[in-house]
């Protein structure tokens, strides 16, 4: 990690927990519309110095360390995409909030912010992702900080969305910008009913409501065939690309 981006992560010259060292990958999401396919945005993946994967990293994390660690992944984010020409594409980042350092200070998203700036990008390029569950465990701390991100500029998503059982509380309480689905709610989806009578109207009432959502985890052609016709016009996954390690990938299908 570079010596910046080290004393940045750990909020100045103040003594914070160690950090495990840490970079990202990078995977592509993409809308899909009637003139064909464009790019939407790149989530950010933490991945280990040399690539390895996000599970020897996070098994570094503790209570002690888990909220520097949550920021130092998005400045991390922020300055290598900036790095690797985000801008020139006008596609979003798209940044994690680890689970349990949701509550995070807006001084933290302010951090997020001035990284954000220096490295030459528009507030409008940044969106923040927390995941359903996180959502309901800490409901209003997390509207405190999601009203804070609002005013800033951030787009919030909420990811995992279909896991839970709180779905329709959290739209009616948060009202995201976008919502992910649950890998596990489209799975097979081209090959049962039930799930697209489903899919059909969650679709059909975010759009409504003006929210976005975006089909992640899509494997196979006949998951994002069934998913587009549908009414779902974003995608992510292997079928489209997988994350790219300290690079910004092109997309496969």
């Amino acid at each position: 990690m570079p010596d910046h981006l080290s004393l940045a992560c750990r909020g100045g010259q103040k003594p914070r927990p160690a950090l495990p060292p840490l970079s990202m990958a990078f995977q592509p999401i993409l809308r899909w519309s009637g003139a064909g396919r464009e790019l939407f945005g790149f989530e950010a993946l933490v991945r280990g110095p040399a690539g390895e994967g996000a599970g020897s990293v996070m098994a570094q994390v503790n209570h002690r360390n888990r909220f520097a660690f949550d920021r130092c992944c998005r400045l991390r984010a922020i300055e290598l995409a900036a790095e690797l020409g985000l801008a020139g594409t006008g596609a979003a980042l798209s940044l994690n909030i680890l689970p349990g350092a949701a509550t995070a200070s807006e001084a933290c998203i302010r951090a997020t912010l001035a990284a954000a700036r220096r490295a030459g990008l528009s507030r409008r390029h940044l969106i923040l992702e927390m995941t359903e569950q996180e959502a309901m465990l800490h409901p209003a701390q997390l509207q405190a900080l999601m009203d804070g991100c609002r005013a800033l500029g951030f787009r919030i998503a909420i990811d995992d969305f279909g896991a839970g059982y709180s779905g329709l509380v959290l739209l009616t309480r948060f009202r995201p910008d976008i919502v992910k689905l649950d890998m596990e709610l489209l799975r097979g989806v081209d090959a049962d009913p039930a799930r697209r009578v489903i899919l059909r109207h969650l679709a059909a009432m975010c759009a409504e409501l003006g929210i976005a959502v975006v089909a992640e985890g899509v494997e196979t052609r006949p998951e994002f065939e069934a998913l587009r016709d549908l009414g779902i016009q974003i995608f992510q996954g292997y079928y489209f690309g997988r994350p790219g390690f300290e690079h910004l990938p092109g997309l496969a299908a």
